[in-house]
């Protein structure tokens, strides 16, 4: 194993960071690494680090306070290399530090250290000797200083055992990873041709070329997303839950000029108004409890990118007046802060909500529909295209089947269709799919589970209860066929405003539109016939 440490490299790993930033949160205590000569490490030429306290960052801005700084951590290394243990010391200004030891083969490669906090067997001490310290580098205008002394970290003999626990672990991926770095790097450019494939590979599975569907609307969704795809206009995607919105979202940018920036997601129906509002803007150490540090917002994120806003429709008034400003103006600031940031992000928006019924009712900002709905793309359900249901079932049957049956596929097996009977192909196609592709391909993820090759062709058997329970009754009650015409067609009608409410949800704005009556005409059929929500459920 070389015992060279390549210490640009170590930022960089994941659980080194997170360990840093997890000491960080934790105390506000900073960890930084040193070589065998006792010299700071891991940071740029001329700096030390980035202080977590005012008092700290005041020293080390200092000229003569960082000299004595840089001098503590180098006799303090050299000494806890020494010692071969982990080793708790008091620098010269008054500060508790926490050194572990690197060694491989016996051998002293550094040190890795946490300092910034207070022993709390000799806080009071310790404070008193940071003080006189404080005063005699900054003289008078210390005193702007002493009032952060009570707010230093102060660690008890507890504190100080987990944090040299998870220094350890730090210490401890350090010297494993000496073994691969020397692979690592003579690996890197066959790395990076990886990496650029792999990002080629994710460009090409959302090219709408390759998605499924050949029914005509289909084919128009996709003319329309690759005449749009390398605008910078809003779109706004509407389309019932499991009919893949995001997968449209994600054909746009990975279509687009944006394809080599970020991606990001939010769905506004999962986080109430402050977790939304600080995943979108970010927010500043201290803004509400628990903000331990800045938190870059996804709008900063996405910059240059696409930000996928789906179930946009559950958001708050509050939030829809926030979001239209950054829709007109391009602006933001992060919670707790008063700077105006920007970002170049293309918007897209998404929802399975009749937007234009919550306008009305008053729930949804129409200036905001109107800058979310520059272009809009409509996701038929899978009930009104039907003729793409044995495409999807074949995809999904190669997707899952290889990995889901416990053996290989053979090579013919590759039409999940051709392996049915008649009989489960007509209730497939006769079900509504009220969950949309989703329901499908978690219906075929099943049939691969359950099913084996001497099962083929599979008959009814094989599918979910709710598919064949669904299966569709004569719309004729029985005693229609004896009753009169004008019964008869009062029954199909109560059937039909019975089924659409229940499809829409009770939305009765969308269901007069589906039914193509007046929102009049509706209630006074609901009223007439004694429909309720349970009834529509039950239908």
């Amino acid at each position: 194993m070389s015992t060279q440490v390549n210490w640009q490299d170590f930022d960089k790993l994941i659980l080194i960071r997170k360990l840093r930033d997890l000491v960080g949160d934790w105390w506000n205590v900073q960890m930084h690494f040193t070589d065998e000569k006792g010299l700071l490490r891991g940071v740029p030429s001329g700096k030390f680090f980035s202080p977590l306290n005012p008092i700290s960052e005041a020293i080390v801005k200092d000229a003569g306070g960082f000299v004595r700084t840089m001098e503590d951590v180098k006799k303090t290394t050299i000494s806890a290399s020494l010692a071969k243990r982990p080793k708790v010391v008091r620098n010269d200004s008054g500060f508790s530090a926490l050194f572990v030891p690197l060694r491989v083969k016996g051998k002293n490669l550094g040190c890795v250290f946490a300092d910034g906090f207070l022993s709390e067997v000799s806080s009071e001490e310790q404070k008193a000797q940071l003080r006189q310290y404080l005063y005699s580098v900054f003289g008078s205008a210390a005193e702007d200083l002493f009032s952060h002394i009570d707010d230093l970290p102060v660690l008890a003999d507890k504190d100080l055992h987990y944090l040299c626990e998870l220094i350890k672990i730090v210490a401890s991926e350090m010297i494993q990873t000496q073994a691969r770095l020397s692979h690592v790097r003579a690996n890197l450019h066959q790395e990076r041709q990886k990496v650029a494939q792999l990002t080629g590979e994710l460009g090409d599975r959302f090219h709408f070329s390759k998605m499924v569907g050949k029914s005509p609307q289909m084919q128009q969704l996709y003319t329309m997303i690759e005449k749009i795809c390398n605008s910078t206009a809003t779109v706004l995607i509407r389309g019932e839950n499991g009919t893949g919105k995001e997968l449209i979202a994600r054909a746009l940018h990975y279509n687009s000029t944006r394809r080599e920036a970020q991606f990001m997601v939010v769905n506004c129906g999962a986080f109430n108004d402050n977790l939304l509002e600080s995943e979108l803007f970010g927010h500043v150490k201290g803004a509400f409890t628990g903000a331990g540090r800045d938190k870059k917002g996804v709008f900063a994120a996405a910059d240059g990118g696409t930000l996928f806003l789906d179930e946009i429709g559950d958001t708050s008034p509050q939030m829809q007046v926030k979001l239209l400003r950054v829709l007109q103006e391009g602006t933001f600031s992060p919670v707790g802060s008063t700077a105006i940031h920007t970002a170049k992000v293309r918007i897209v928006a998404a929802t399975n909500r009749n937007l234009e019924a919550m306008i009305a009712e008053g729930e949804f900002r129409e200036d905001l529909y109107y800058r979310l709905n520059v272009i809009l793309l409509e996701i038929p359900p899978l009930r009104d295209r039907k003729e793409d249901i044995p495409l999807l079932m074949n995809y999904f049957f190669k997707k899952h089947q290889p990995t889901l049956a416990g053996t290989s596929a053979s090579p013919e097996a590759t039409h999940l269709m051709d392996r049915l009977t008649q009989a489960c192909y007509t209730t497939l196609l006769n079900y509504d799919w009220p969950g949309n592709v989703r329901e499908l391909e978690n219906e075929t993820e099943r049939l691969c589970v359950l099913a084996s090759p001497e099962d083929y062709p599979l008959g009814e058997e094989f599918l979910s209860r709710r598919i064949t329970a669904a299966q569709p009754k004569d719309l004729m009650p029985a005693a229609a066929a004896t009753s009169s015409l004008q019964l008869s067609l009062e029954a199909l009608e109560k059937r039909m405003i019975a089924g659409e409410l229940s499809r829409y949800h009770w939305d009765q704005a969308a269901v007069a539109k589906s039914l193509a009556i007046s929102r009049a005409t509706l209630t006074a059929r609901i009223k007439k016939y004694a429909l309720d929500k349970r009834f529509a459920k039950a239908s």
